[in-house]
């Protein structure tokens, strides 16, 4: 309780940190890069299980295309005038979330329990680059309910790997419109080494505004290894307050890091957990306010490719959550063309 209470409240101290964004000191700009990269992302419960399962968060996946530096001057002074000075790029992604409640066997799960949900998003984001940190503002539009195809999507793949059905999909969430902003910062800091690698620290805060989640989140990743300045961090769907999926060059064309951080969030809105906005489904659940999260993980660089495994241990997320801490693991790739 003392752990995730301290690290949620974490969360609220990265809104409020957020607000000082754009009047950050000027620090030299990351180098021009004439690269675009194409990146896909996958989080599963099961990855990080010797035995398959599906439980609340299940399932996402993305797939993005960043830009060049300064690609589109156009949108560049949105970022400058939030951010201020920094080598601009911007990105699309498509990603896809699945929800599911505990028992996954029974027709009509507990009220107590997650509701099922899918999640169907576009994500148009800005990125400002310098030396020493990466700030990024997005605007997300999707849909919640059958038509992200959530039911489909698992059932389909449980088809082809022989596993049965989810079976209470006819109790998802009903299609509902969701847009959200983000915006966040990472900072780089570095700390030294030890035994001839690199060491570094990466604070960093985000919030998240709209109809389908409203959130302050902070984090700390500390990393150890050599190329730390060709990224900021392993990226990870859900979580904006961290790494990205575009990389630079790294001196040399090789390099990796280890790393381990912390992650708290101040929740106070969620429509996968709180149910639909505008129609009374009778799906949904109490909220934790206060969520904390552990993670740890590898990454590897190989000239222009960024490959990379996190592994995320989650402490509650509703009242009456039952099994422990939710456990997933996330596996990203980063490709530069």
């Amino acid at each position: 309780m003392i752990l995730r209470n301290g690290l949620a409240a974490a969360g609220v101290a990265g809104a409020v940190a957020l607000v000082a964004l754009s009047t950050s000191a000027t620090a030299e700009l990351a180098p021009t890069d004439p690269a675009a990269i194409f990146s896909i992302q996958g989080e599963n419960a099961s990855i990080s299980s010797a035995r398959l399962t599906d439980r609340f968060y299940t399932n996402g996946i993305m797939l993005g295309w960043t830009s060049p530096t300064d690609y589109a001057p156009a949108v560049a002074g949105i970022g400058r005038t939030i951010f201020g000075e920094g080598r601009q790029r911007v990105a699309v992604d498509i990603s896809q979330q699945l929800y599911t409640p505990a028992d996954t066997a029974i027709v009509n799960p507990s009220k107590k329990d997650r509701p099922y949900s899918g999640v169907l998003l576009a994500r148009f984001s800005e990125t400002s680059d310098t030396m020493t940190s990466r700030s990024t503002i997005g605007l997300s539009l999707g849909i919640v309910g059958p038509s992200a195809l959530g039911e489909q999507i698992q059932n389909g793949f449980h088809d082809l790997i022989g596993q049965g059905h989810n079976n209470g999909w006819n109790t998802q969430l009903h299609d509902e419109p969701v847009a959200n902003i983000d915006i966040s910062r990472v900072w780089r800091l570095p700390t030294g080494s030890v035994l001839g690698l690199e060491t570094d620290a990466l604070p960093a805060a985000a919030v998240d505004l709209g109809t389908l989640r409203i959130a302050g989140t902070a984090s700390v990743n500390f990393r150890l290894g050599q190329g730390l300045e060709s990224d900021f961090g392993a990226p990870r769907i859900r979580a904006l307050a961290g790494g990205n999926a575009f990389t630079r060059p790294v001196n040399g064309g090789i390099g990796w890091y280890v790393f381990a951080g912390l992650t708290g969030q101040a929740v106070a809105r969620d429509v996968t957990l709180d149910g639909n906005t505008w129609r009374n489904t009778n799906r949904g659940v109490d909220l934790t306010p206060l969520v904390g999260q552990a993670q740890a993980g590898l990454a590897v660089l190989a000239y222009g490719a960024r490959l990379s495994y996190t592994h995320v241990i989650e402490t509650q997320e509703f009242k009456h959550q039952r099994g422990g801490p939710h456990q997933f693991g996330v596996l990203a790739l980063s490709v530069r063309f």
